[in-house]
């Protein structure tokens, strides 16, 4: 099982948490669009995860309104983990 830590994300123009995050990548340039993260998370193949004040938060998927998402699983952050990341470069 791969096991991948995001540092990065791409955005779309939407405004929506939900629609906004395109792309996710890492540390040595990897880039994975978000429907193949969420296709590797549901096969149980690869985890994803954030680094959150020196702890790790898993990535997990959810659906909202029918159509899937990835997120954070909660923790005491306010903000959402994923879309505070910086833009990939």
């Amino acid at each position: 099982m791969a096991d991948w830590q995001i540092s990065c994300i791409s955005k779309s123009d939407r405004t929506s948490p939900h629609d906004r995050i395109r792309q996710v990548g890492g540390a040595g340039g990897w880039r994975k669009p978000t429907n193949d993260v969420i296709r590797l998370i549901e096969a149980g193949t690869d985890t994803f995860w954030v680094s959150v004040g020196g702890n790790r938060t898993d990535v997990v998927v959810d659906t909202h309104n029918g159509r899937k998402y990835i997120r954070t699983r909660p923790d005491d952050q306010r903000q959402n983990n994923l879309l505070s990341l910086p833009e990939c470069a």
